[in-house]
């Protein structure tokens, strides 16, 4: 096996594969090429090549989105770096485990006029778990005496072992750095940034590691909750008659059945889901803005809960958090190991634990429930709005909430559906998915840029077929996420192109002026069409429904290449259809 010459190459690299860190995602550089040697020559590790910095970091996302552990990302000095930045922001808020393995020059060289130079150390701030930048290796030519230093030594040995001593001290040092790091994005869930100085030569190789590290012990910390804290959690629990739990984000699966059903089975609680949750039950209210977006004051009021439990990551509806805000609960408590965020300027309470690990307490000591009303009320309200619902889509024609409505109908049962940001999550969110898919968005920043990139991560690491619906600025802005060599044929990407940033003509301002058409709506008349040539996709576009359903049977078929399907949308309909439709559900 051939290893970097650089000791500290090999010191990032082994411990990688000491952590488990298997996937790599490198874009390509100079500076970084010992460790490019390195993880590209070990079998050991899964390594991606993904030339646009932006891209690479939100595909990486996208894989340690789906494994649960962190992925490596390594890229050269300068500029390289800063490109990660918005999946880097994406993961601290996501709680998504990435290692940013960043290459710069020694100190020496920073700060002269060399070319690909920033100053790297602390660069995302911010918006990181932890940062560390490593010492840099003495050189060979270090250890050995000139003859003007001889005096201060009593031999060449004695200062040899000087120098051996110092390099010594450099690599406990960074052992030390590169553990503390890993360690935290495994057990704190978010990415850290290593930064490694290499100065030259950079692509000398050997045959034998020159490092013997020192056995690496993952410390674990489990967070507990006493029997007083469930203690008081019970009393008010059960003295309240309207509770409410909302659930922001989750993985598929994290919580047990048996859980989900004890909360069903209380008249006392209504348990509001988004489609980014992965929760499902009969008893649930998912599509919260279908519930509540007609309600009027007298409505808010009775919906207004006394106890508001919430776990999860952050809420995409509006409409729920500028309810809880307006009518605040008496208490909210907030479950999870991550510090909570006081979404509506309430939190009471916040318990550090997993929120399955909490049920697992708390619910089975529960003796009796309530006697409430409230969730038999708002059944009623469920019931009327989905009828409401569906009598509209019955006769609506041919827009973005038709299409939303057909094509999340076609979805194959068990597939990974990645909705990107914008009006697209938003739309999901009004409909009742297929209750087998497992849903994501990048909705720790909710920014449009890497959606594409992400989900193309998620297809290459998950066995089952991954489809990502997306508008068409998304689209078109991560477009380079196509420049790679790793998408299954199995994956499918869905486009519906209404020629601009349709949601904000739902929002507030001057329509169809050159100004809002330029600036906000961003007016355009691109097509996916060449980017599939370009990029080996089988393309499809349709601009009707009958188009729309006769082309969605094949699409999903299996292939030799991965698909798009194009749906062309009028751009002048969809917001005043969408905004009838609240009307309507009342």
């Amino acid at each position: 096996m051939k290893y970097p010459k650089i000791p500290l190459a090999q010191t990032v690299i082994e411990l990688c594969k000491s952590h488990q860190i298997k996937h790599i995602v490198i874009s390509p550089g100079s500076r970084n090429a010992p460790l490019t040697i390195g993880f590209t020559n070990n079998d050991y590790f899964k390594c991606y090549s993904i030339v646009d910095e932006r891209c690479a970091a939100f595909f990486a996302l996208g894989i340690a989105q789906q494994l649960k552990h962190p992925v490596a990302l390594l890229c050269t000095s300068g500029s390289a770096l800063l490109n990660y930045y918005p999946a880097i922001a994406e993961a601290f808020y996501s709680d998504i485990p990435l290692i940013v393995l960043s290459a710069d020059r020694p100190k020496h060289l920073i700060g002269i006029g060399d070319g690909q130079t920033i100053n790297q150390q602390d660069v995302f701030a911010n918006h990181i778990l932890e940062s560390v930048n490593l010492k840099l290796d003495l050189k060979d030519e270090h250890r050995l005496p000139d003859d003007e230093d001889l005096p201060i030594f009593k031999s060449i040995e004695d200062k040899l072992e000087r120098f051996l001593g110092l390099q010594q001290d450099i690599q406990t040092s960074n052992e030390i750095e590169i553990n503390s790091a890993i360690q935290r994005a495994v057990l704190k869930s978010g990415p850290v940034h290593i930064n490694v100085p290499f100065d030259e030569p950079l692509y000398e190789m050997v045959d034998n590691l020159s490092i013997k590290l020192k056995p690496v012990k993952l410390e674990t910390k489990a967070h507990k909750i006493d029997d007083f804290e469930i203690k008081q959690c019970l009393e008010d629990w059960n003295e309240a008659s309207k509770k409410m739990i909302l659930v922001g984000v989750n993985h598929p699966n994290s919580i047990e059945q048996k859980w989900l059903d004890e909360l069903a089975a209380d008249d006392s609680v209504l348990v509001f889901t988004e489609t980014t949750s992965n929760l499902n039950h009969n008893e649930f209210f998912p599509s919260i803005d279908k519930i509540i977006a007609p309600l009027d004051d007298n409505e808010f009021k009775q919906l207004q809960p006394e106890i508001l439990l919430t776990f999860g990551g952050l809420i995409v509806s509006k409409k729920i958090k500028a309810f809880l805000r307006k009518y605040q609960p008496k208490q909210h408590w907030h479950i999870g190991e991550k510090e909570a965020n006081d979404t509506f300027f309430c939190l009471e309470k916040q318990i550090t634990i997993d929120p399955n690990t909490f049920f697992s307490k708390f619910l089975p000591k529960i003796t009796h429930y309530v006697k409430s009303d409230y969730r038999r009320v708002w059944d009623e309200v469920k019931k009327y709005r989905a009828q409401r619902h569906n009598d509209y889509l019955k006769e609506l024609e041919y827009s973005d909430l038709k299409v939303f409505d057909v094509v999340l109908k076609s979805l194959p049962d068990n597939s990974n559906l990645q909705l990107s940001n914008s009006s697209t999550v938003r739309y999901a969110q009004l409909f009742d998915l297929n209750k087998t898919l497992q849903v994501y968005c990048n909705r720790g920043t909710s920014g449009i840029d890497g959606s594409t990139s992400t989900a193309i991560g998620c297809a290459t690491i998950n066995e089952q077929p991954t489809v990502l619906l997306s508008g068409d600025l998304s689209f078109f802005y991560d477009s380079n996420a196509l420049w790679n060599n790793y998408i299954p044929n199995s994956f499918r990407i869905i486009v519906i192109n209404n020629q601009g940033g349709g949601i904000f003509r739902i929002l507030p301002g001057h329509k169809d002026t050159e100004n809002f058409d330029a600036f906000f709506e961003t007016k355009h008349n691109l097509s996916a069409k060449q980017l599939c040539k370009m990029y080996h996709f089988e393309y499809t576009s349709v601009a009707d429904e009958k188009q729309l359903k006769l082309k969605l049977k094949g699409f999903y078929s299996e292939s030799e290449r991965p698909k798009l399907l194009e749906i062309f949308t009028p751009r002048t309909l969809n917001d005043s259809i969408l905004l009838d439709y609240f009307k309507y559900l009342k």
